[in-house]
């Protein structure tokens, strides 16, 4: 029996609510506001239902604890449905995804990442009709695209967590660095006064979701390269490319912290809070850290901090958001509560309380949010205000597809970089990357 019969059969007072207009009715505010929809309690069969939705274990505390504290909560007050929540370590999605989509059997909500609802298009629901109902037409591009697979949506974008270089100020003042860098090439400046100085960039090119792509795709970009061109040929070796080779060489030598090669996404979060690093890209998870949990940095850091987005290069200025979005499976037996509970989600007060609590760190689904009063809040974190507006995917210029998704997995454009800051030749490295590449995109 799905949650709408119940609803019409035992709550009379609500016989003419749609499903659409009982869970928009049911944000917290409006639970708070009326006492559990103006008294009236849940039905009584619907007690035992629930979903199981499992999601990456945020960086911003808050907001699992928001999650699980209120959100899930005031659903189950309004709806009688009850969600078991469970988060993991974002690399280890994909296994669960994997195993999940091949059994048949497990979570029915998925928090996805970058585009992984394209790697597992078969396994997941049909969301084209949630999708025209909550709006999705009017988000950023980068963020339908994660989701929009051949013609269908499957799943409904959620926030997108955006890079910016954390860097302490009162070192750059230290150092006579009067501005922020602005330019590559005022960056590698900025960055070879750092490490002189024993501050060098803490910067990953290892195997991990976040940092390394976040970093690596925009500094090929920034100087014109990509992938594939608009027809998805293999375009990678190019002069272009050689250009962000040879930078990047120069780069990682005379300014980072070369054991970066082997980092994770908590390693220059780490390395930031025990001051071995004076910058590093990054979301606003350190700053926040920082400020809120002040026992686990030194003291006084977060007022030390400033930050500033991916400089620009010769081609423009560029970054990586990484794309959330929730997505249905389709084994589920519960689908109707799933949906239910991500248009939970997307009410505009719950969905605008989830972002608040995260100040920064993740970001609206539209460009509605750059111009927040929020963002003047804090003068720290402002710079992210406009971090999506430069926002591409991976695979740029070609579609955000499963060969994009393919070699992003891989460490294709991650590893073409290693290899140069390790020492290998430019060239020798995008040849290397091109047959790579071509063993994704043009395989039979």
């Amino acid at each position: 029996m799905s949650t709408k019969r119940l609803i019409h059969h035992h709550q009379p007072g609500l016989s003419r609510m749609t499903r659409r207009e009982f869970v928009k009715a049911a944000s917290v505010a409006s639970v708070m506001a009326t006492g559990a929809m103006l008294g009236v309690q849940a039905p009584v069969f619907a007690q035992d239902k629930s979903i199981h939705i499992l999601a990456w274990s945020h960086f911003i505390k808050e907001a699992d604890v928001m999650m699980r504290d209120e959100l899930i909560p005031a659903f189950k007050k309004a709806t009688g449905v009850g969600v078991k929540y469970e988060t993991i370590n974002a690399n280890d999605l994909n296994a669960r995804l994997t195993a999940a989509v091949e059994s048949r059997t497990g979570p029915d909500i998925f928090q996805t990442i970058w585009n992984q609802p394209h790697l597992y298009a078969a396994g997941i629901e049909d969301h084209n009709a949630l999708a025209e109902e909550l709006g999705v037409a009017k988000q950023y591009t980068f963020q339908r695209e994660a989701a929009y697979v051949d013609g269908v949506y499957r799943g409904i974008p959620y926030y997108g967590i955006g890079g910016a270089v954390a860097y302490r100020k009162d070192i750059f003042q230290d150092l006579g660095i009067e501005k922020v860098p602005e330019t590559l090439d005022e960056y590698l400046e900025a960055g070879t006064k750092l490490k002189d100085e024993g501050w060098p960039i803490g910067q990953s090119l290892g195997h991990t979701f976040g940092d390394a792509p976040g970093f690596s795709y925009p500094l090929l970009w920034s100087f014109g390269g990509k992938e594939v061109d608009e027809d998805g040929k293999v375009a990678i070796n190019s002069k272009e490319t050689l250009m962000a080779c040879e930078y990047l060489k120069e780069f990682w030598d005379k300014c980072c912290d070369t054991s970066g090669l082997s980092w994770d996404d908590s390693s220059n979060n780490r390395a930031f809070f025990a001051e071995t690093i004076g910058a590093t890209l990054n979301g606003a998870s350190i700053y926040f850290v920082a400020r809120n949990n002040p026992e686990k940095a030194p003291p006084g850091l977060a007022d030390k901090m400033g930050h500033f987005l991916f400089p620009k290069g010769p081609a423009g200025q560029y970054s990586t958001i990484l794309p959330f979005t929730h997505a249905v499976a389709g084994y589920s037996k519960q689908k109707d509560a799933a949906k239910d509970f991500i248009r939970f989600l997307m009410d505009k007060k719950n969905y605008e309380n989830y972002i608040l609590v995260q100040k920064g760190y993740g970001l609206g689904v539209t460009p509605d949010w750059e111009n927040h009063a929020f963002w003047k809040e804090d003068p720290a974190v402002e710079p992210y205000r406009l971090n999506a507006k430069n926002g591409r995917n991976f695979g740029y210029a070609g579609a955000y597809n499963r060969q994009a998704a393919e070699v992003q997995a891989k460490y294709i454009i991650v590893d073409l970089f290693a290899r140069v800051a390790k020492g290998d030749s430019p060239k020798s490295s995008i040849a290397e990357a091109e047959k790579e590449l071509k063993n994704v995109y043009e395989r039979g």
